[in-house]
């Protein structure tokens, strides 16, 4: 039997086809609700990898133009089932390939990365980089653990830093107080600003 690959669509597909999606929290998480409150309205945010997209409709009420993408075809089916009037705000798209067209003010991050083989991972920080505008901001949550298997897969002490450090700089690092069970104690909410030295990069 072929080894599974979680960087291709197919991987994805047949996890939400079957139902088996314990990544999905059915809401958003309290520090995303928090951010919202503050931020000023009318940015331009992007979701990559949004799953059920729930915080399509946060960003969305809180009066943000949003976009959201996912590479499996179930995964937008599903969201766009959630969204309903919304649902046009949810692409199928691959985030490394697709024409996203005019710059984002803000990129969420919610078990995107960690769904991400690690093969993949030095493409995340240069690839957001060039979707952001300049002070353009990464913010999110991030999964950390020391095991090699996956998905998830975590990242290890230092490593975040190697990954967006080149592209981005550290504002904010807290703990997470509402994590689902497969992400507690293992997950920190952070936010990165792009650094305006990775604009020629």
């Amino acid at each position: 039997m072929p080894r599974e690959d979680a960087a291709l669509p197919e991987f994805w597909e047949k996890r939400f086809r079957e139902g088996f999606t314990p990544w999905d929290a059915g809401r958003i998480p309290a520090a995303l609700g928090q951010m919202l409150e503050t931020e000023p309205r009318g940015q331009r945010v992007l979701i990559p990898g949004c799953g059920s997209g729930y915080e399509v409709r946060a960003f969305a009420e809180a009066g943000h133009d949003v976009l959201a993408v996912d590479f499996a075809p179930a995964a937008v089916e599903r969201a766009q089932q959630i969204l309903g009037p919304l649902s046009e705000r949810v692409r199928l798209a691959d985030f490394f390939e697709f024409d996203f067209g005019v710059p984002f003010d803000l990129a969420y991050e919610r078990a995107f990365l960690c769904a991400l083989p690690r093969s993949l991972w030095p493409r995340y920080a240069p690839r957001l980089s060039q979707l952001l505008r300049p002070e353009g901001r990464l913010a999110g949550f991030f999964y950390f653990d020391d095991g090699e298997r996956g998905p998830p897969f975590g990242l290890k002490s230092g490593e975040l830093e190697g990954l967006l450090g080149g592209h981005f700089e550290r504002t904010s690092d807290a703990a997470v107080k509402d994590s689902i069970p497969i992400f507690v104690e293992k997950e920190r909410w952070q936010v990165w600003k792009v650094r305006s030295t990775s604009r020629s990069s």
